[in-house]
């Protein structure tokens, strides 16, 4: 870009942005998911695990882990030239749950991530979406040692619809993330679309 102009003399594209929500149970790997993809430094409300918050932090599963996400995560990724995401990480802990209405104002969709070892983690996400008709998509995060699963199982085990897209990732690695928000846009245009076209008709 040379003074706000592409270097082929065409104008710049003003991009659409868009929101997008990653929820999912404490521990499932929504601040890393964020981080992996994210082209700007990502915003971290991130504090320490307390031994008075045991009785109300269920940490089983997740041993190791010795922060929590207190309000959001964001982060930002330009898909295409047009296109832009922003990501906003929810709080996994019921205790921050309240910020949720908040977070998905204006949303596009949402992604799921899912730990098939704590599948039970994620029912409260899947329900919120569900509830409020915001079209999302379940990432099953492979974390090392979990045993994977067929998607009909997963879909099963979760009791979702057909049309809800289930996908395996790993939050970690940049591709494996920009994947799922590819297909959770796509899911999203094709849930809009859909709608509009049983109001019409």
């Amino acid at each position: 870009m040379i003074f706000g102009r592409s270097e082929r003399g065409k104008p710049p594209v003003e991009p659409v942005t868009l929101k997008i929500l990653v929820a999912g149970g404490f521990g499932v790997g929504k601040t890393t998911f964020v981080g992996a993809v994210s082209e700007i430094r990502p915003l971290r409300t991130e504090e320490l695990l307390t031994e008075a918050g045991r009785p109300v932090d269920d940490t089983s599963g997740v041993e190791g882990k010795r922060t929590t996400t207190v309000a959001m995560d964001f982060g930002r990724i330009t898909l295409r030239e047009d296109l832009v995401l922003y990501l906003f990480g929810t709080p996994g802990q019921e205790r921050f749950w309240f910020m949720w209405d908040e977070l998905s104002e204006g949303a596009l969709g949402a992604v799921v991530l899912a730990d098939t070892r704590r599948l039970e983690d994620c029912f409260a996400a899947i329900d919120y979406f569900e509830r409020r008709s915001i079209p999302f998509l379940v990432g099953v995060n492979c974390f090392e040692g979990a045993i994977r699963y067929p998607e009909e199982d997963v879909r099963q085990a979760l009791d979702l619809d057909e049309d809800v897209p289930i996908v395996l990732c790993d939050a970690r690695h940049k591709q494996s993330v920009k994947d799922v928000l590819v297909g959770v846009v796509q899911h999203a245009m094709a849930y809009s679309a859909r709608r509009r076209q049983s109001i019409t008709t």
